[in-house]
């Protein structure tokens, strides 16, 4: 790919630049930490304008932008905008819960199962949560990474090797203090950079009405290429699984306080619905221009559609704005990689290592042990980064799906319900994890489902069943659950 496409020193300026503003906010921003809690949860701070940039800078990743734009250009036209406003509608529902979350003051989602249901659950949740987030934290390296390699010629293995060390050395020095303040440098960067490459895309096409005369009726759709069964099915997938996921409600569990937690959701919500159709429109344009002979789509057709908003960039934009798009979609990727990477660590310090590896731990080792891990899970999703070459939201889609299917009824009908039992949470997470393996594997046994439905079908059945049969003690409505450590 080098060969192809010469390099322009104003946008490699303007994305190094970049990137070495992301190092230095988080060098400051380890100055603020003094214990785990402050790298964990940023001191239980942030407000409601803090909480809705890191929350929608978080899930605004590879798949919202780069895989939104290849889907687009691909068989979903503009209907592929529905993976983004699928966000709007998780983010207003998420708001509703957020106080209960915020309230329920633990640090990770497995020590809520653990201090709500007992310790076998805390371990179990553990692991399935950690390990979608290796996969999760290596598509968001893929992401940044073909971006880097698009835009400087260079090989795509050492590009993956220097988006993870950025991304791993800011992550580990300022935890979710730097996540924070380095996610609404991001949010900006992606709302304004992919909005502004709009009205330059047109133009550049010859105006609406000429590039819309070589897109097919279809692509223009806002539900027929994507299938209302499919946008549904996302729906409950982003719902489920950002309910339980701990790099999303890790923000709520670091808000100020209920309130914040609720409005930080909703304004989050309200930038995913300004955001939504613009990757989408992007990659018609695209498409558009390919058909036209506008655009070269040979580098496309050789590497992939995955290429698509990189090479529209390049292909249509003035330097200046290309730099200011090609830092918005690394800012992308590497606003959930951080995330991921941090949720990670947090989880196997917290919920592994002092419960299961050493009781007696200080407050100083348990930071190291995060950051340790954070490093580990980076090399781990750089090693797949490097191999790894299946659609970036199929494997998103799967990674969410995984840990939603057991999790999602304990973790949040245990706010609610006094009933609620370890038997019913056990129940649930392995009755419902291993449906969503086999309807994975298996999905015509499953009448072609969605492998989260049966997933959530069954891991609710098991859960009601279960707690009712063996009911648990009263630990719900919110309530401040007492420390188990």
């Amino acid at each position: 790919m080098g060969d192809s496409i010469s390099v322009d020193p104003v946008v490699l300026s303007i994305v190094v630049l970049y990137l070495a503003m992301m190092l230095n906010i988080g060098y400051r921003a380890s100055k603020r930490i003094r214990t785990n809690e402050d790298f964990t949860l940023a001191g239980r701070r942030l407000g409601p304008v803090l909480l809705a940039g890191t929350l929608a800078a978080t899930e605004a990743g590879g798949g919202s932008s780069m895989g939104v734009a290849e889907k687009a250009y691909g068989n979903w036209g503009l209907s592929a905008g529905w993976y983004v406003l699928a966000m709007t509608i998780t983010f207003a529902l998420l708001a509703i819960l957020a106080p209960k979350l915020r309230q329920a003051a633990v640090a990770t989602v497995p020590e809520y199962f653990r201090r709500r249901y007992g310790e076998p659950s805390g371990f179990i949740t553990a692991v399935i949560m950690v390990l979608p987030l290796i996969g999760l934290t290596a598509i968001q390296i893929i992401a940044s990474s073909v971006i880097v390699s698009v835009m400087t010629g260079l090989p795509y293995t050492l590009c993956v090797m220097v988006v993870a060390v950025v991304v791993t050395a800011y992550s580990v020095m300022g935890g979710l203090w730097s996540v924070t303040l380095t996610d609404i440098v991001q949010c900006f960067l992606i709302v304004a950079g992919l909005l502004a490459a709009v009205p330059f895309a047109l133009q550049y096409g010859g105006g609406w009405e000429k590039i819309m005369s070589f897109v097919p009726p279809e692509k223009l759709s806002l539900t027929e290429g994507m299938g209302a069964g499919t946008i549904i099915s996302l729906i409950i997938i982003y719902v489920t699984s950002f309910a339980v996921g701990q790099e999303a409600v890790q923000r709520y569990y670091a808000a100020k306080d209920g309130r914040s937690a609720a409005l930080g959701s909703l304004y989050a919500g309200l930038v995913y619905l300004v955001f939504a159709f613009v990757p989408a429109l992007l990659g018609v344009i695209a498409y558009s221009m390919v058909q036209s002979g506008l655009i070269d789509g040979s580098v496309i057709a050789q590497q992939g559609d995955k290429y698509v908003l990189p090479i529209l960039a390049l292909e249509v934009m003035p330097s200046w704005l290309v730099g200011l798009v090609f830092a918005a979609l690394v800012s992308a990727t590497m606003s959930s990689a951080d995330s991921d990477l941090l949720a990670a660590g947090s989880i196997f310090a917290n919920d592994i290592y002092r419960k299961w590896i050493r009781r007696e731990v200080t407050v100083n080792e348990l930071l190291r042990i995060t950051r340790m891990t954070m490093i580990v899970v980076a090399v781990l999703a750089m090693t797949i980064a490097l191999t790894h070459s299946e659609s970036l939201i199929t494997i998103l889609m799967f990674s969410f799906t995984l840990r939603a299917g057991g999790a999602f009824f304990p973790y949040v009908i245990g706010h609610y319900w006094k009933k609620a039992s370890l038997a019913g949470a056990l129940a649930s997470l392995a009755t419902g994890s291993a449906t969503v393996i086999l309807a994975e594997r298996f999905k015509d046994a499953f009448f072609g489902l969605e492998p989260v439905i049966p997933g959530l079908i069954i891991s609710l059945v098991a859960f009601v069943g279960f707690s009712s049969l063996m009911p648990g003690k009263a630990k719900a409505d919110g309530d401040k659950l007492e420390p188990d450590y």
